[in-house]
Formats: C-alpha cells, sequence, structure tokens
C-alpha cells in the first residue's frame, strides 16, 4: 500500500509547528536575555550605582561637617584647658635667675600674658587658622617647628607598635576563635587581659628595671633611655642603633595595645564560625584551614580593620607614658616637658594635633565601614 506524501506547496501542519520552547517571547521570559530586559537591567544596575555613590557623598559630607565641629570644640577648649593649670610661665622661666618686679611685668607683656583672656582667646583662634600655633616660651622657637622635629620618633614608635599589635592581635584572635575553649584560647586569651589592664608606665618601668638596668645575674641588654646615643654609628648600622633602642619602648606600647584586637577579632571569627556559609562550605568537603582561610576569616576582619583607624589617634595620645619612661624624643615628651613650665604654646599645639588626630581617623573609619559593609550601605 503506497503511504501518499504531502505536497511541497502544501506544508505539514506538524512540520509547521513551532514548540512551545523554542518560542523567543518564552526564552526570553525564562532566562532574560531579550534585548529589552537586558537594557532595563543595564539601566537599574546604572541608576543603583549613581544612588549608591550620591548615598555615599552624603554621608562623607555630613561625617566631615561632624568633623569640622569636633575640630572647632577642641579648639575652643584647648585655650582655657590649659589656663586652668596653676602656676605663672614667667616665674617658672626666672626661678633661679634674680629679678625684679618690672622685668617680669615686661617679660608678661613680651608674652603677650597681661592682655584680657577674650582678647587672646580671639588672637589664639585668628592664629591657629593660619596653622600658627605661637612660639615656645621655654624654646624660643615656633612650635611648629619643635612639632616636626618630634613627630619622626613619635610616628616611628606607634608605627611600630601598630603594625606588631595588629598582626599579634589578629592571629591571636582567630586561632583563639577557631579552637574556642582550647588551652591556646585561654592562655592567650587571660594574657592579653592581663596586659591590658597594667599600667603603661608602670610596665614600662618594670621592663626598663630588668632588661635594661639589669636584675641580678640578668644583665642590661638594652639601653635605658633616648633614641640614640651620642656615639650613634653612621650608615646602615645607624637603622640598627635606633631599632636596638626602639625595643623596650616598642615592646611595653604592644603589651598594652594588642589585647583589643585579639579580642575583637576573636569575637568577630566566633560570631561568624556559626552563620550558614561556613555550614555549607564544610559541607562541600572543603579543608579546616580553607574555609577559615577563604571564608571565615574575610568576613570578620571587618570590625578589625574598622578598630585599627580608631585606635591610631588613640594610640598616638597613649605614647606619652612611653616617650616620658624611655626619654624617647617624640610628642610625647615634648607634652610633658611642656606641662612643667607651663608652656602653654608647646601644650596648646601637641594637644590639638593629637585631638585632630583621633577625630580625623575616627571620621576616616566611619566611612570606611560604610564602604566595605554592604549592610550599613543599604540601611
Amino acid at each position: 500500500m503506497r503511504i501518499p506524501t504531502p505536497s511541497p506547496r502544501t506544508p505539514s501542519r506538524t512540520a509547521s509547528r513551532t514548540p512551545a520552547w523554542a518560542c523567543p517571547r518564552t526564552l526570553a521570559r525564562q532566562w532574560g536575555s531579550g534585548p529589552d530586559e537586558q537594557d532595563r537591567q543595564g539601566e537599574q544596575e546604572r541608576h543603583d550605582g549613581k544612588d549608591g555613590r550620591r548615598r555615599l557623598a552624603r554621608y562623607a559630607l555630613v561625617k566631615l561637617g561632624g568633623a569640622l565641629l569636633s575640630i572647632a570644640l577642641v579648639v575652643v577648649a584647648t585655650f582655657f584647658l590649659f589656663r586652668l593649670i596653676p602656676g605663672d610661665p614667667t616665674i617658672a622661666y626666672t626661678r633661679d635667675v634674680p629679678v625684679t618686679p618690672e622685668q617680669l611685668d615686661l617679660l608678661r607683656r613680651r608674652m603677650g600674658l597681661d592682655r584680657p583672656l577674650g582678647e587672646q582667646f580671639l588672637d589664639f583662634v585668628l592664629r591657629t587658622l593660619r596653622l600658627d600655633l605661637g612660639t615656645s616660651y621655654e624654646y624660643r622657637r615656633p612650635v611648629t617647628e619643635l612639632i616636626g622635629e618630634r613627630v619622626g620618633p613619635t610616628l616611628l614608635l606607634v608605627g611600630t607598635g601598630l603594625a606588631v599589635a595588629v598582626s599579634l592581635g589578629m592571629w591571636q584572635g582567630t586561632r583563639a576563635a577557631w579552637r574556642h575553649g582550647g588551652r591556646f584560647d585561654r592562655v592567650s586569651t587571660g594574657t592579653a587581659l592581663t596586659l591590658w589592664s597594667v599600667p603603661t608606665f608602670w610596665l614600662g618601668l618594670l621592663l626598663l628595671m630588668v632588661f635594661a638596668a639589669g636584675a641580678g645575674p640578668l644583665p642590661g641588654l638594652f639601653p635605658t633611655r633616648g633614641m640614640q646615643d651620642v656615639d650613634a654609628p653612621g650608615g646602615p648600622m645607624y637603622l640598627l642603633h635606633v631599632a636596638h633602642h626602639l625595643v623596650l619602648p616598642c615592646l611595653t606600647l604592644v603589651a598594652v595595645v594588642y589585647a583589643q584586637y585579639l579580642l575583637v577579632m576573636r569575637s568577630s571569627l566566633l560570631e561568624e564560625i556559626g552563620q550558614d556559609y561556613v555550614t555549607t562550605a564544610r559541607a562541600k568537603g572543603l579543608r579546616d584551614d580553607d574555609v577559615r582561610r577563604r571564608h571565615a576569616v574575610p568576613n570578620a576582619l571587618l570590625p578589625t580593620v574598622t578598630l585599627v583607624f580608631m585606635q591610631i589617634g588613640f594610640v598616638v595620645g597613649g605614647a606619652v607614658s612611653v616617650e616620658f619612661v624611655y626619654s624617647w624624643p617624640g610628642l610625647g615628651l615634648l607634652f610633658v616637658e611642656a606641662i612643667k613650665g607651663p608652656d602653654y604654646a608647646v601644650m596648646q599645639g601637641t594637644f590639638m594635633l593629637v585631638c585632630v588626630a583621633v577625630i580625623v581617623m575616627n571620621t576616616l573609619a566611619d566611612v570606611v565601614y560604610h564602604v566595605l559593609d554592604p549592610r550599613v550601605r543599604s540601611a
């Protein structure tokens, strides 16, 4: 029996029927691959990006305005705060020199201390706006020059100590959290809390007596004071010479600072360990080190990074006692020496510098936290 074939001019119903899954509209609806859908998605992404940058700029401007207001309040408080310190600079600087009352009055006029307090304050604000911090009563030099000479040793001490403290605290915090409740966790946390509670100057004096002056059969291994000796070598050996003087001050600063980074990193990582994505990574068969290094630790770093920015200014202020104990020629030692005068110009300049550093770093920490954390950006 012959089976009839359809004519070429008359297409078959079966051949002309298009499957539903092959319909362009269906594919575009299912996979979002249509030109209109792609254009809408690209436009939405560009709009979200512009909106996010706009919110970030608005947030940064608000924080900048708050920082400027805080700096203005610091300038006002700086002037009146140090006027409450008892003592007359003219009498302090002529203590060992016989002078007459007329000579004291002349010295007060030269220092500008005979003018009304309001006039002194207005002159102080105008000079501060011009970045003129005045002239030191004791050194007879501009305060900006004195700060410029002392800021280098302070940055060396604080920068080295902060780098070591952050690295040590984050490493111990990560290991203590990953082995929560173990021996390392108990020993490291207890040691850090103990050192954090010790007064900085007391720990500095203890290390100075044991490792610099020597205790019993233990000889002195490190210098007792200063950043360098009078007969300091030149060339590459000078760096080793300064590093030898830096060991004890840096060790003292690290011992009282690294605990906060350990505790923050530990608590942040403990919170991340209980998250679902860590459980999923472990269920996939990833090694424990990979789960910690590639998944848990990067998410736990955010609070620690923010703390680093916030604590930079406070560490500069906390280095005052370390510099005083070890006679380290930085801003802290300059500030302590100015209090003995009292040298108003030096005290005001160093105090404002530390306060401005704290305000700037706190503002930068807020902005960085806003950039890094998507939860804050979407809030």
